[in-house]
Order: structure tokens, then C-alpha cells, then sequence
């Protein structure tokens, strides 16, 4: 099995998380992030219990931010346990 480079799957991962949240920063900006929150809440037959608050730049960025880096973190770590138990693992 290939092996992962820890850098690439982190930076994947964390782009991937970033992004998803740089769109739910821009849905609350554009006013409709409260009917997808409770679209997906009834989804999982759930009264929406939430209210979106006002858009916060800095807060948006925060958000974005953080969670990049917690992506890269399990991206990297992933990476690292798969090359140690996953890729050279024999059954």
C-alpha cells in the first residue's frame, strides 16, 4: 500500500475543513444559514433548537482559521498512524 506524505494529507484535510467553513461563514453573511440549520436539523427529525447570530468578520475568521489547523492536525496525524500501521501491513 502507498505511503501518505503527513504535509499533504494535513494541508488537504485542513483546506477541505477551512473551506467548508469560509461557506457556512458565507451563508451566515448572506442571511441563510438559519433555514439550512434547520432544514438539516429536521433533517434528523430535530426542533431546531439554534438562532444564527449577525455576521462577525473577525469571528468568521477565527473560524476558518481554526478549524484549517484542526484539519491539518488529523491530516497529519492520519497520515503518520497509516504509514505506521496501515502501509506496510500485511494480513
Amino acid at each position: 500500500m502507498n505511503r501518505l506524505r503527513p504535509h499533504s494529507a494535513g494541508f488537504a484535510l485542513g483546506m477541505l475543513i477551512g473551506l467548508w467553513h469560509a461557506f457556512w461563514a458565507g451563508l451566515v453573511w448572506a442571511g441563510a444559514a438559519q433555514p439550512v440549520m434547520d432544514y438539516i436539523f429536521r433533517l434528523h427529525m430535530i426542533t431546531p433548537p439554534y438562532k444564527i447570530a449577525a455576521f462577525d468578520p473577525g469571528l468568521a475568521l477565527a473560524l476558518i482559521l481554526v478549524t484549517a489547523i484542526i484539519g491539518y492536525l488529523f491530516g497529519w496525524i492520519g497520515a503518520v498512524i497509516w504509514n505506521r500501521y496501515g502501509a506496510g501491513a500485511t494480513g
